[in-house]
């Protein structure tokens, strides 16, 4: 049975990413020094959301933005930096601790299931949502850049995908304080991937007059089970790969549900990169005002998938004459970075790219 939200959970482990390249990395070019801590001469970078902003903005543009020659490893910056980040973080958090209101719980439930007080936010949800837009305007700077060739889109999108994962999985070792404080907080109260009105109908079905407390609460925790289990869990998994499980949860949820900040990331890249590259272009209406279809072919050939990516995809299996080994390490990565980002198990494209995924990976 997996455990519900700790800040002791492990973290999930990155998805592979050696980009373009199988060098291994030692062979690699060293990548760019670390970034020094910036003067702040008398400013308290922890007075304000602007003022710890301005403190933060290059250190994550340093790891999340940064050329770098391995995109299997995020650009680091200076010690000094680091240890202020999390000086700077804790203090904002702690003054604004003072003046927050507790949540208020709901009769008959733990206080996980509570409705926070409309007259203020919790402490840190504005560095939380200054962080969601920041991953979707580097996000948003993906899709831009991305080739409009169909048969290099691959190349491009998996060493990005893999540069993006290796920044946010260092920006959150970075910003733990966001999840041990703010994220583990708005879960407890009921904000998270998974709320009590996800699953209260279908519980409330199975619910006697005569249960207990702990008798509803397990039958909360068995149905977070039934979701977990639409993502890969089976019963008696390991912790770490029950995080790993549970992340892709947390990616495929709403904007609105609070998640961890690399799920914060990997959402915002399904949003705004992968979920652009899978619609379908709209049809173009003509003056009449119905949709023009395209023109019938005569070839014996199956029409084109209609998304970006799928084409792409199709472009990549089914070409000849190329390396197979490259081919599959492709297909493989791009599956593995589609489950990260929270695509479903069903999609069609999920079906026909996991079978790539290396055997250790699945």
């Amino acid at each position: 049975m997996p455990a519900e939200g700790s800040d002791n959970r492990p973290s999930p482990a990155p998805p592979p990413a050696n980009g373009h390249t199988n060098i291994p990395d030692r062979q690699l070019a060293p990548g760019p020094p670390p970034l020094p801590n910036p003067s702040t001469g008398s400013a308290n970078p922890s007075a304000s959301l602007h003022a710890l902003w301005g403190y933060l903005h290059p250190a994550l543009d340093h790891i999340v933005r940064a050329p770098t020659n391995n995109p299997s490893k995020a650009p680091a910056i200076d010690v000094s930096y680091h240890m202020g980040v999390h000086t700077a973080v804790y203090n904002y958090f702690t003054s604004q601790s003072d003046s927050s209101p507790a949540p208020t719980g709901l009769a008959g439930f733990p206080s996980r299931f509570s409705v926070q007080n409309d007259k203020g936010k919790a402490s840190g949800a504005d560095l939380y949502e200054q962080l969601d837009r920041y991953y979707a305007d580097v996000a948003r700077e993906i899709f831009l850049g991305a080739p409009a060739d169909d048969s290099s889109l691959i190349h491009y999108l998996v060493p990005c995908f893999n540069r993006y994962s290796a920044g946010t999985q260092s920006v959150s070792r970075l910003l733990n304080y966001v999840n041990r404080h703010y994220v583990k907080r708005a879960i407890d109260e009921d904000r998270g991937w998974l709320r009590l009105a996800d699953v209260l109908d279908a519980v409330a079905r199975t619910i006697r007059e005569d249960d207990t407390r702990e008798k509803v609460q397990k039958r909360l925790r068995e149905r977070r089970t039934e979701e977990l289990k639409k993502w890969g869990y089976r019963e008696g998994d390991p912790p770490a790969r029950v995080a790993q499980i549970e992340s892709y949860a947390e990616a495929a949820s709403a904007p609105d549900r609070v998640v961890s900040l690399t799920a914060v990331a990997y959402r915002q890249f399904r949003i705004e990169v992968i979920e652009p590259l899978l619609a379908a272009p709209k049809l173009k209406a003509s003056k009449g005002g119905k949709k023009k279809r395209p023109p019938p072919t005569n070839s014996d050939k199956p029409p084109l998938p209609r998304g970006r990516l799928a084409r792409a995809v199709k472009e990549l299996l089914e070409s000849k004459g190329g390396d197979e080994e490259e081919t599959r390490r492709l297909a493989g990565e791009l599956a593995i970075a589609l489950r990260t980002v929270g695509i479903k198990v069903d999609h069609p494209l999920r079906k026909k790219l996991d079978k790539y995924i290396p055997p250790e990976q699945r």
